[in-house]
C-alpha cells in the first residue's frame, strides 16, 4: 500500500497517549478515539503533559511539540475512521471491549487494505479478526510502556494474518516509529509477557508467603541480577490489573499452575490498587507519600 499517513488509535489511556505521541512526532496525522465526548479533554491532557515533559527535558524542541499537538485530534465515534490506513487498538484488556472495537472497526474503515492492529498483551489475535470480514488484516502489534521510550514492538500474526499485512506492519513500525520487531506466533503472553508474568507471579508469591519485604525482593533483584527494577516497581509500571488479565490468559491457555494469579493480586486489584495509574500499588504514588512503601497485604 502507499506509504502510511493516517492513523488512529482507539483509546486514549496510557498506551493509548503514548500511540498517539510517537505517530503525531513521525508526521503522522492521528485519530485518537476515546469511549465518550467527556474523555477527550483527559485524553488530550495525558498527551500534552508527556509532550510538555519531553520539551522541559531538551528530547523535543518547541515547534516541534506544537507540530506534534497540531496532529493530533480526537473523536468519540469510530466512524469517523472511515479515511485511515493503520489503526492500532489500545483499550481494556477485556474481551467484549475488543471484539466490539473490531467488529466495528471492519464496517466504518473504508480502504481493504488498511490495517487493523491491537496493542494486547494477551488476547487471541485471530480472536479479533474472526469478528471482521478481513482477517488477513487484523495483526498484533503490542508496544511497551512507556511506548515514547521502550524500542520494542511483538508483531503476533494469527493463522489467517495474511504476510502483505505483517510486511505493512513492520515496515511502518521500523521505518516510520523507528522501534525494533520481534515476531511471534499467536499464543497468550507472545514471547515477553510469557517469560515475564511467571516471573512476577513468583514474586508476589514470595512476598505472600513471608518469605522477604516487598523492598529487599525488588534490591534483589536490581543489585543482584543488574534489573533496572525490581518486580514489584515493575507490577506497578505495567498496572496490577493488566498483570492479572495476563496471567488469566495464560493459565486460561496452558493450565500450567505457575501462570494462575496469585490471591493477593486479585484483591488488590479488586481494591482498586493498580499501580502509578492509580496512586498506589505496592508502592504509594500520592504526591506527599514520595513514592514510599506500602503494606498490601
Amino acid at each position: 500500500m502507499n506509504r502510511i499517513r493516517r492513523v488512529g488509535v482507539v483509546g486514549c489511556g496510557v498506551m493509548g497517549a503514548g500511540l498517539a505521541e510517537v505517530c503525531a512526532r513521525a508526521g503522522l496525522d492521528v485519530l485518537v478515539a476515546v469511549s465518550r465526548p467527556g474523555r477527550v479533554a483527559a485524553g488530550r491532557e495525558r498527551l500534552v503533559r508527556s509532550l510538555d515533559t519531553a520539551a522541559r527535558k531538551g528530547k523535543l524542541a518547541e515547534a516541534d511539540r506544537e507540530a506534534a499537538l497540531r496532529r493530533v485530534s480526537f473523536t468519540a465515534d469510530l466512524r469517523d475512521f472511515a479515511d485511515r490506513q493503520f489503526v492500532i487498538e489500545a483499550g481494556p484488556e477485556r474481551e467484549s471491549v475488543k471484539l466490539d472495537v473490531f467488529a466495528t472497526l471492519d464496517k466504518v474503515v473504508e480502504d481493504e487494505q488498511a490495517v487493523l492492529g491491537s496493542n494486547t498483551s494477551s488476547f487471541p489475535i485471530i480472536q479479533l479478526g474472526r469478528v471482521t470480514d478481513r482477517p488477513g488484516k487484523v495483526i498484533g502489534t503490542h508496544f511497551f510502556n512507556p511506548v515514547t521510550v521502550l524500542p520494542l514492538v511483538e508483531l503476533v500474526g494469527s493463522v489467517l494474518t495474511e504476510e502483505e499485512t505483517a510486511t505493512t506492519a513492520e515496515a511502518f513500525v521500523t521505518g516510520v516509529l523507528g522501534k525494533q520487531v520481534v515476531r511471534t506466533k499467536d499464543r497468550s503472553g507472545f514471547v515477553v509477557n510469557a517469560l515475564l508474568i511467571p516471573y512476577l507471579l513468583s514474586a508476589i508469591r514470595m512476598y505472600e508467603s513471608g518469605m522477604a519485604s516487598l523492598a529487599d525482593i525488588d534490591k534483589a533483584m536490581k543489585l543482584g541480577c543488574a534489573h533496572p527494577m525490581g518486580p514489584f516497581g515493575l507490577i506497578d509500571l505495567i498496572g496490577l490489573d493488566i498483570v492479572e488479565a495476563i496471567s488469566e490468559s495464560l493459565y486460561g491457555e496452558y493450565r500450567e499452575q505457575h501462570y494462575s494469579p496469585p490471591p493477593l493480586l486479585a484483591r488488590m486489584v479488586s481494591a482498586g490498587l493498580l499501580g502509578k495509574k492509580s496512586g498506589r500499588g505496592f508502592y504509594d504514588y500520592a504526591p506527599a507519600a514520595g513514592t514510599t512503601m506500602k503494606a498490601a497485604a
